[in-house]
């Protein structure tokens, strides 16, 4: 069974940084795109950024600049890179996985979610 275990959530004051992490395991046979999800309260889930198996980004507007996503295809993780943090970066953050897998095919999953909340 595949799963995806975030960490490095927490609290942060404005301007500070955070680095999350996120890393698959189970019967894996190949990870296409990984991504970092967020959902502030009654709001709806975004995209913050994303990261192709050849290494191609893609990110939201608001994060450009501050954050940075990479990968480590050896380790099966993938990494958020916070700096200049704000208020409005608070939420959960997801990760999720494109995985080919021995069991289900391919197929898309995700984490169970890590807090980061910017406040002074």
């Amino acid at each position: 069974q595949v799963q995806l275990v975030e960490s490095g959530g927490g609290l942060v004051q404005p301007g500070g940084s955070l680095r999350l992490s996120c890393t698959s395991s189970g019967r894996i046979f190949s990870i296409y795109t990984m991504g970092w999800y967020r959902q502030a309260p009654g709001k709806q889930r975004e995209l913050v950024a994303k990261i192709t198996g050849g290494g191609s980004t893609t990110y939201t507007d608001s994060v450009k600049g501050r954050f940075t996503i990479s990968r480590d295809n050896a380790k099966n993780t993938v990494y958020l890179e916070m700096s200049s943090l704000k208020p409005e970066d608070t939420a959960a953050y997801y990760c999720n996985a494109d995985i080919l897998s021995y069991s289900r095919g391919r197929s898309d999953y995700w984490g169970q979610g890590t807090q980061v909340t910017v406040s002074s």
